[in-house]
């Protein structure tokens, strides 16, 4: 099939790889100006500013069965992904930490019940002792509680961006750059400046919060901060659990630490605010002590997708796929929402057929 793609975000390059090396000829448009990441620009899509957190368990605190379950599919999936790649990208799949200060321990347990309760029984939180904690992350010296996940993971957004589109490249895939889509149909597409639309016999729409109208999607807007703190050694993901301030610190190559990430009902792209980057280094501090001598060497904004019901969706209709609203589970669940979008372009025997259940209530089928 001629397959055209509207978005070169994260699921736009999930779906061009895909497509193409199922022998699909891909067409992806997007109004960036390259395949690499443009700092400042409104058209960066939000899997750059990403942490890359591969937590079913831990997203359990604001998400339902439909994401855990999509989370633990993308799990599997990854390293298969991964692996296709000539490019090198980080992934890891030795569990993330919960870490709690004492004057939170009530709400930290409270939040541990909820996560108890939704979780599957095999992968509930596991309480560490402080010689436990210690073992596993040395540099963590500030919270009196911690529990491991063990099944989660992390993957390197920014070398997956690269290396997916690189992949597809390879694949045949051919980039349209500068090409903002204004219109998408019954197998077209319509390019901003173009009066005529271009033909296929199918096209995604994966645009994100630049799928307004014709989803009621929304921006919310992400803070990241970059630190560079050598000597700090992290090998997982921690996430602090505080009744106001929900941080995390995700360990990247060369010595950086990436602290994250506020969530704020915004579409406003502006610079980190104060409050934000006083909030987020604070938790980070309390953490890991050692990063008062740390250095900011970069900060971003961004704006995740979302849907009224914060829960992704992907709508079919003749000609055209819409898949949208990833929220702030976009590296936890595209590689699953990106199987099922292709379910019907591939044979019942299949092994994504047989892989993926029947669509959930909020997938819509139009």
């Amino acid at each position: 099939m001629h397959i055209g793609i509207a978005g070169a975000g994260l699921l736009g390059r999930l779906l061009a790889f895909e497509l193409a090396r199922a022998g699909h000829k891909v067409e992806v448009f997007d109004p960036a100006s390259g395949a690499e990441p443009q700092a400042g620009s409104p058209a960066r899509a939000a899997g750059w500013t990403a942490a890359g957190m591969l937590s079913p368990v831990a997203e359990l605190e604001r998400a339902g069965e439909e994401v855990f379950q999509l989370g633990l599919r993308s799990c599997a999936l990854w390293p298969g992904i991964v692996a296709a790649l000539a490019q090198p990208v980080a992934l890891t799949m030795n569990g993330s930490l919960l870490l709690a200060h004492r004057s939170d321990a009530g709400s930290a347990q409270r939040l541990i019940g909820l996560l108890q309760a939704k979780a599957a029984i095999h992968i509930h939180p596991q309480l560490l002792s402080r010689a436990e904690l210690a073992q596993l992350e040395p540099a963590v010296n500030g919270p009196a509680l911690a529990w491991l996940l063990p099944n989660e993971g992390l993957i390197n957004p920014i070398q997956a961006m690269q290396a997916l589109a690189a992949q597809a490249t390879a694949l045949g895939v051919h980039w349209h750059w500068q090409s903002a889509v204004n219109d998408l149909g019954n197998g077209a597409l319509t390019c901003a400046g173009q009066a005529r639309p271009r033909r296929f016999d199918h096209v995604f729409d994966v645009r994100g919060v630049g799928a307004k109208p014709a989803l009621p999607v929304r921006g919310v807007r992400g803070e990241i901060i970059w630190l560079h703190a050598p000597g700090v050694q992290l090998k997982r993901p921690l996430r602090l659990m505080h009744p106001r301030i929900s941080g995390y610190l995700v360990p990247r190559p060369d010595d950086i630490i990436v602290v994250g990430a506020s969530e704020i009902e915004s579409e406003d792209r502006s610079p980190i605010s104060l409050r934000s980057t006083v909030e987020l280094l604070t938790a980070a501090h309390s953490v890991i002590p050692e990063l008062a001598e740390a250095r900011m060497v970069h900060s971003e904004t961004n704006l995740r997708p979302a849907l009224p019901d914060n829960m992704p969706r992907i709508v079919n209709q003749p000609g055209i796929t819409r898949i949208n609203g990833l929220y702030r589970h976009g590296w936890l669940i595209a590689p699953a929402l990106v199987e099922r979008a292709l379910l019907p372009m591939a044979g019942p025997d299949s092994e994504p057929a047989q892989a993926v259940n029947a669509m959930t209530a909020s997938e819509v089928l139009s």
